[in-house]
């Protein structure tokens, strides 16, 4: 499969940068489904975050699996909710995935993020392991497939700025050129 046929999009960066929200944005802007991250975690994991224990790999590998294959298993334009925090989860998510995977990465700094994550209820994941999330955190490089997008700005600015950069690569030509792809002028 060429790059320019990717379908699958992970959004990816730190708790509480905003995967869920622009997520689903993106999802429902090129008439994509959105897929939670977090629901497809064993509740293993669930347990171990919201006791504050970071996940080691060894607890990932299962959860990263699962998101890929979840992905691969539905039909058009999948836009999905995971961390993938560094590179070899993004080369073992693409792996298990079967087919391309373009990452969306949502940067922005610990104190915009742990702000956020106060402000937000009902979320298993405490703010204490942020600096985890952080520490592990690898920026994808410019030999993978993704762009970064500031999340310092509002939730309008930061998926006007993400679809502007998706709009700009060439792996999203696909979904763009798809016949229920909204125009973009």
């Amino acid at each position: 499969m060429s790059q320019e046929m990717t379908r699958l999009f992970i959004v990816m960066g730190v708790s509480g940068c905003g995967k869920s929200s622009i997520g689903k944005a993106l999802a429902n802007e090129f008439s994509g489904i959105y897929l939670e991250g977090d629901d497809l975690h064993p509740e293993a994991n669930i347990k171990l975050m919201s006791e504050g224990t970071p996940l080691t790999d060894t607890n990932r590998w299962p959860w990263l699996e699962n998101v890929a294959k979840t992905m691969a298993s539905e039909t058009g334009v999948v836009f999905a909710g995971c961390s993938a925090l560094k590179k070899t989860y993004r080369l073992f998510l693409k792996e298990k995935a079967g087919e391309p995977i373009f990452f969306i990465h949502l940067s922005g700094s610990k104190q915009v993020i742990a702000k956020r994550m106060s402000r937000r209820a009902g979320h298993f994941m405490p703010v204490e392991l942020l600096n985890s999330q952080f520490e592990a955190l690898e920026a994808p490089d410019p030999s993978e497939p993704s762009v970064t997008v500031d999340i310092s700005k509002s939730p309008k600015a930061v998926l006007r700025n993400a679809v502007s950069l998706l709009g700009q690569s060439e792996t999203s030509l696909a979904i763009l050129s798809e016949p229920n792809a909204p125009e973009h002028t």
